[in-house]
Parts: structure tokens; C-alpha cells; sequence
């Protein structure tokens, strides 16, 4: 495949009608003979932009002028502009080749640290053009072939051999829908390459998923290498399977195990189909509903041992937890410190698992050292395997689906590796989409050495640049504005240091009470905008504006959130996230506040959303703000949605038995109304915040029913504004009024 990769000059002589005119202008039409696409720059101003743009590159020839550089020995802005461009190249593309192009100076002219990352020194009419060109090509195209991992390098090479396929699946390369007028349309979309790349596990030459062999090994063990683990597998179904294949590997029927009560519902699921006994450590929340840390003390073995002793489900009190799994980073952005845990529970626990999906990119930025579960620069458990599981997708440049497992071993022990892809068999298909290992593959040698560093860096630069926006708009605002949750002070510039996100009990901006010192950090990255309206004490205003309204405006405007709240909404910077990106966000949000100060109509402001709810077409969008405050204000839902999640939970039934019941239609489905007592058989899980409340085999208590009352209510009084409930069943009466039941375990 041809790719798109000019060789970039900059060179303010480039259209001069001189000597060295005509010289860098042959040599750039040698380049173009040789098939090369070439870029010219004439302003060495323009630099630092250049350079920001590296990534796009083959190869860079910056043109010299003998009267801009100094005696050699000395240095001048020319120097200083050189080395800047340099050092910008370099931190996201180590390898692109540079040429330095010249009349008479020398590379004695240039700093050593600048001629050592340098790929030659071309002097103008010593050598023909064509000659140069051909040496500046061939390293071009090095560079260019060296730049794929090896799944990649492989997948592309063999998508380009033209070979026909008589293996599944059934299109044959897209060949298929060339015979259909949507299969035309389908086939223009995603394109050629896609489809020709979209082949079976017959291909011998692409490696094994499910074996780990070939180019797909190679690949996992680069990879590893690159996240600093022992192994890892990629995995093409998400990071809720990887979790199940870890569990799958670590736990049988009967099992304790220990659970972060903020997992994901693929660890719920996880117990279910593995038949563990679950203990919980639950978690502190604020009123703004975001999920805070667990408590330090919680993760001693003398509180998980009492937490055993108290479930009427574990028979042997003296059983020792097979796993732990923690949820690292929490959804809203709180890190634990993991090596406190490994220290407190190594040989406690069989397996430590920490859940990173949305922390993939921590061991890429000394910014959270001590933050993630595998640092080759930190030492091992002596007995815990040490398992992190990585949803490639989120945070990092994998497509939908892309998902990875890293494995570390303990001094003493060692992952059984065929044990292990028993496990890795039962939950992967046998025929995994090659584009998203491909893209597991390119995701983590997007990370290698400093390129990784950088783009941590830059989500991290944009994420505090952003918050510092947002507060310099409220100075100009004297009624209100949106906050962005986090710290009070942040630094002037730059990203600050850990200890400036760090959560200390002394603080007052994160509502979590008494955390232990140096044991939790906000990540910078995730941002949550704080809506007028509800304070962290729980206490509502007069006047509010839920976060739903502002995110359904947003929506209208092209913005799409990560997650709504009561009176807040979460966004994420990722490594793809861009100035112009967030920038927009705060223009959209000013726009928001001044269709809100004038009570703007709503078909005007947000036509679609009026389009499918007409029964707003009369409101103001200050008036429609107020009715849904008002409405959380009558149902104290702050403190109802914190409470209910914190609320003491009672196991009647282990989650497997009482799956085992709605497969064998030993349940009932029961009224919100008469819920309170009964038996869950299934997750049920609000959105937001997408956390289970009840996990299968637990009784409904009271807080529950509240929240499910006020959930069907408000659904009813504000269309467009539900808030989902999965599990819960919607069936509508003769009357064409919609109930709500949850299926329960029959009662005897």
C-alpha cells in the first residue's frame, strides 16, 4: 500500500531565483522522480508547527544559511530555533530522519546535541541531486517500513498480495457486496482495505488469536514489552471479556472472592458464571453522585476476613480469597495507589486484579508513578499473580472492542500459560475481527519510549488548560457558571505535580470525607462539569440547572458527552482529544448560559429535541431547567441516589443460584410497589451512573424501592429525560399505562 508520508523541506531559499534556490529545488525534483511526495516550507517561523506535525513525515530537510549560523562554539536564535525544532520532532516521532541542507557550514557549526539526532549533512552541489535524493528516499522508506508492528506489517502485507480467498467469511473481501446496490453503498464506506483485511484464522501467515502464535505472538510480546508486563494477550471482545477470561482462569463454584462494589457488571457477570461467594468493599460517594474511593482500612485482610465472617453464604469462615478485584481508575476518575495494596495484600489474596480500563495510559507518564498495577521500575508480590486489564479503546488509540489482559508474575509463582488460554478459549471467538488485533497492535507501539510519553503528556497539558479556561470565563461572570470538579488551587501553568490531585481529608472540594493520605488522586484527564444547583452537602438551590437539560442542548450543538448525572457531566481527554475540541465545549457552554439567562424557547434552541417531544414546544429553556430542579428538589434525589448505593446490602442467595432460577422460570415479576423484601434474580443497574445497585441473589431494601418509585415517576412527567433502569421491565396495562417490574425468585 501506498502511503501518504511526505519528505518535508524548510527552507526560506526554496522559491529564491539563487544558487541555493535552484539547489534545494533540484534536489526536491530528484525526490518527486523517485516517486517521493514533497512538502516545502519557506519560513523558519513556521517551525515549531512544523514540527508539531511530525507524525505526517518520512523525512525533514532543514535548509542552512552560512549567514544565520554563528562561529562554531557559539550559539544565536538560528541554534536555539534548530534545536527547538529538533527536540519537537523528537518527542513524538524518535526515528523520522533529518537532514541538515547546506552551503559551506559544518556540523561543527551545530550543537552536539543537536547533529546527534541527525540523520546526515548534505552540502549544496557536492553530490548531484539525483544522488541525494536516492540516499534521502532510501532512508525515508527504512523509516517508513520500520514503523509497523509486526500483526500490522503483516496483515497489510497480506491484504495487498491480492490472494482470492475461499475461506470465510462469506463477503471474500468485500467482493460480495460489489453485487448488491447497498452492499455497494457499504462497500464505498468502509472501504477496500477493511474489507480485504477482514479474513479467517485459515490465513497461516497472520498467527494464531487463539493460540498466540506467528505475527499475533509476536505482537503480544511486543506489546508486554512496551507496557513493562510479563504477558499479554490481546483480546478482540472488549475489556468485559477480558475480565471474564481472567476470572474464568482464577476462580471455581464455591470460591471467595473479593469485589471493588463500583465494578464493572462483567465482574458481576463473571461471578455468576463462575459460582463464587462475593464480598464487597463499598465505596464513598459525595452528593454529586460521583463514585469515590474505598476506604484504605477496607483493604486490610483483618476487614475482608470479618466481611467473610459476617456473609451467611460462606460456610468456611477460614477461606482464603482467591481474587481481588478493584476497579482502577474509578468511571469518574479516582486512582488508588496500588502499591499500597500489593504491599497489604500480597499472599493474602491468590490474585490481585485491577480493572484498568480506563487507565491504560498511567505507565506511560511518571505523573502516576505508584498509580497502576504493573511498573517493571517497582518490585514484584512475592506470591500474588498481578493482573491489569486494559480497555485499549478508551484511552488509548485502539477501535471499539480492542481490549488487553497484562500479566505480571509474583517471585514465587508463575501464570500457567496453558491453564491460562483455556480460559482465553472459552470466552474468544474463533473468529476475532483482525482489525481490532491490528489495532491492539498499533495502539501499543503508539506507546513506545517517548512518543507514549508525549501523548500522555498532551492529554494531560489539554485537560488542565481546559479547566483553567473554564475558570477564567467565571471571572467574568458574576452570577453563575459551571465548575469543573477537582482541586481548588491549580498550577499556573503546566501540569502541576501528583501532590497537587491527591485527595487529602483536610480538603473540602471532593466531599469523601476522611481518605488516608497519599492512597488516592484525581487523574487530571477525566473532567466532571459541575451544573448550578446542588452544593456537596446535598443541599439543592432555589434555582437549578440539571445536567441532563445541558447535555441534551449539547447534543443539539454536536457535542456528545461521556456520561450525564444530576447536576453534572463527564468528559473525558483522551490522546485523541485536540484544542479545537474542547475549546468548542466552552463556547457551547457560554452559548448555553445565554439562551438560559434569557429563557430562550425551546424550539428554537433545541428543534430536534422538540421534534420528538413536542410537549415541550412552549416551554423556555430556563422554565424547563426549573421544573426538572424543582422535581429532584421535591424527591431529595441527592441524597436518595447516595444513599441507596451505600445502603447496607443483604445476600439471601449466591448470584449463580439465583440465575439458575430465571433460567429455570422459578421467578415472578413484581410491582416496584411490592419489591421491598423480595429476592433479586437479575443485575439492576440505574444509568446514570451505570453501576449495579442490586447484584443477583440480594433482597430489595427500602432506599431501593425510593429511588425506583421517583425513577418511574419522573420517566412519566419529563419524556425525553428517562432515567434507565436495565433490569427492570417495562409491560403496558390495558390502559396503555406503562408498569414496571423486576423479576424476582419465586417465593415458596
Amino acid at each position: 500500500m501506498q502511503y501518504h508520508f511526505p519528505v518535508v523541506i524548510i527552507d526560506e531559499h526554496y522559491n529564491a531565483q539563487n544558487a541555493s534556490g535552484l539547489g534545494i529545488r533540484g534536489l526536491a525534483q530528484a525526490l518527486e522522480a523517485l516517486g517521493m511526495e514533497v512538502t516545502a516550507a519557506t519560513a523558519y517561523s513556521d517551525m515549531a508547527n512544523i514540527a508539531a506535525h511530525a507524525s505526517r513525515a518520512s523525512a525533514f530537510i532543514v535548509g542552512l544559511v552560512d549567514a544565520d549560523f554563528p562561529k562554531a562554539g557559539k550559539e544565536n536564535d538560528t541554534v536555539h530555533e534548530l534545536r527547538d525544532f529538533v527536540r519537537k520532532v523528537r518527542v513524538c516521532s524518535p526515528d523520522v530522519p533529518i537532514f541538515l541542507y547546506g552551503e559551506t557550514k559544518s556540523a561543527a557549526a551545530v550543537p552536539n546535541d543537536v547533529t546527534r539526532e541527525l540523520h546526515g549533512f548534505i552540502h549544496m552541489f557536492e553530490d548531484t541531486p539525483e544522488f541525494v535524493a536516492r540516499y534521502i528516499a532510501r532512508e525515508a522508506r527504512e523509516y517508513l517500513e520500520s514503523l509497523p508492528p509486526p500483526f500490522f506489517k503483516a496483515l497489510t502485507q497480506y491484504a495487498a498480495g491480492s490472494s482470492y480467498s475461499w475461506h470465510c467469511p462469506g463477503h471474500s473481501g468485500g467482493v460480495a457486496f460489489l453485487k448488491s446496490p447497498v452492499g455497494q453503498m457499504f462497500h464505498q464506506f468502509f472501504g477496500e482495505n477493511m474489507l480485504r483485511a477482514d479474513v479467517c484464522n485459515a490465513v497461516e501467515e497472520l498467527g494464531q488469536l487463539l493460540e498466540h502464535t506467528g505475527p499475533v505472538a509476536k505482537s503480544e510480546k511486543n506489546a508486554a514489552r512496551i507496557f513493562g508486563c510479563d504477558h499479554l494477550f490481546f483480546v478482540t471482545n472488549g475489556t468485559s471479556t477480558s475480565n471474564k477470561i481472567v476470572w474464568n482462569y482464577a476462580v471455581a463454584p464455591g470460591d471467595v472472592v473479593v469485589v471493588d462494589r463500583n465494578c464493572h457488571k462483567s465482574i458481576l457477570h463473571a461471578i455468576t458464571l463462575t459460582g463464587a461467594i462475593p464480598v464487597f468493599l463499598t465505596p464513598t460517594r459525595n452528593q454529586y453522585g460521583i463514585i469515590g474511593p474505598i476506604p484504605k482500612k477496607e483493604f486490610s485482610i483483618k476487614e475482608i476476613v470479618k466481611k467473610i465472617r459476617a456473609n451467611p453464604l460462606i460456610k468456611d469462615k477460614s477461606a482464603r480469597p482467591r481474587i481481588l478485584t478493584l476497579t482502577q481508575s474509578t468511571y469518574d476518575g479516582i486512582v488508588y495507589n496500588d502499591e499500597e495494596i500489593k504491599k497489604g495484600l500480597d499472599g493474602q489474596v491468590d490474585i490481585l486484579h485491577f480493572d484498568e480500563a480506563w487507565l491504560p495510559h498511567a505507565a506511560f507518564h511518571p505523573f502516576y508513578r505508584n498509580m497502576h498495577a504493573i511498573d517493571p521500575a517497582k518490585s514484584r508480590t512475592k506470591e500474588s499473580l498481578v493482573f491489569a486489564t486494559h480497555s485499549t479503546h478508551k484511552l488509548l488509540a485502539g477501535i471499539s472492542q480492542a481490549s488487553q489482559i497484562c500479566a505480571e508474575n509474583s517471585e514465587t509463582r508463575k501464570l500457567d500459560l496453558a491453564s491460562f488460554n483455556e480460559s482465553f478459549l472459552m470466552h474468544t471467538s474463533t473468529s476475532p475481527q483482525y482489525a481490532i488485533i491490528a489495532s491492539c497492535d498499533v495502539a501499543a507501539s503508539m506507546m513506545e519510549g517517548r512518543a507514549g510519553h508525549a501523548l500522555v503528556d498532551e492529554s494531560l497539558q489539554e485537560a488542565l488548560d481546559f479547566r483553567r479556561a473554564m475558570r477564567e470565563v467565571a471571572r467574568d461572570y458574576k452570577d453563575w457558571w459551571f465548575d469543573v470538579w477537582g482541586p481548588k488551587k491549580l498550577p499556573r501553568t503546566g501540569i502541576g505535580t501528583q501532590k497537587d490531585w491527591m485527595l487529602d481529608a483536610g480538603d473540602t472540594w471532593h466531599g469523601f470525607g476522611d481518605v488516608a493520605p497519599g492512597f488516592n488522586m484525581l487523574d487530571p484527564i477525566k473532567a466532571t462539569v459541575v451544573t448550578p444547583g446542588l452544593n456537596l452537602d446535598g443541599h439543592f438551590a432555589k434555582t437549578g440547572i440539571p445536567a441532563a437539560v445541558v447535555t441534551k442542548y449539547l447534543s443539539e450543538h454536536g457535542i456528545i458527552v461521556e456520561k450525564t448525572g444530576l447536576y453534572s457531566f463527564f468528559i473525558m481527554f483522551t490522546i485523541g482529544i485536540t484544542k479545537s475540541r474542547w475549546n468548542t465545549m466552552v463556547t457551547e457552554l457560554q452559548q448555553f448560559k445565554d439562551a438560559y439567562d434569557v429563557n430562550a424557547p425551546l424550539w428554537r434552541v433545541m428543534p430536534k429535541f422538540i421534534a420528538a417531544f413536542p410537549m415541550y414546544e412552549n416551554k423556555g429553556l430556563k422554565d424547563l431547567c426549573q421544573a426538572v430542579h424543582e422535581a429532584y428538589h421535591a424527591a431529595d434525589v441527592a441524597r436518595l441516589t447516595t444513599d441507596m448505593y451505600i445502603s447496607e446490602m443483604h445476600p439471601a442467595m449466591t448470584p449463580t443460584d439465583a440465575y439458575a432460577c430465571l433460567v429455570h422460570k422459578k421467578t415472578e415479576r413484581v410491582k416496584i410497589d411490592e419489591l421491598e423484601g423480595r429476592i433479586s434474580a437479575v443485575l439492576l443497574t440505574p444509568y446514570p451512573p451505570g453501576i449495579p445497585l442490586l447484584v443477583p441473589g440480594e433482597r430489595v431494601n427500602h432506599r431501593i424501592v425510593q429511588y425506583l418509585k421517583f425513577a418511574r415517576d419522573f420517566t412519566a412527567k419529563f419524556p425525553g429525560f428517562e432515567t434507565d433502569v436495565h433490569g427492570l421491565v417495562k409491560e403496558k396495562d390495558t390502559d396503555d399505562i406503562t408498569e414496571y417490574f423486576l423479576d424476582c425468585v419465586r417465593e415458596k
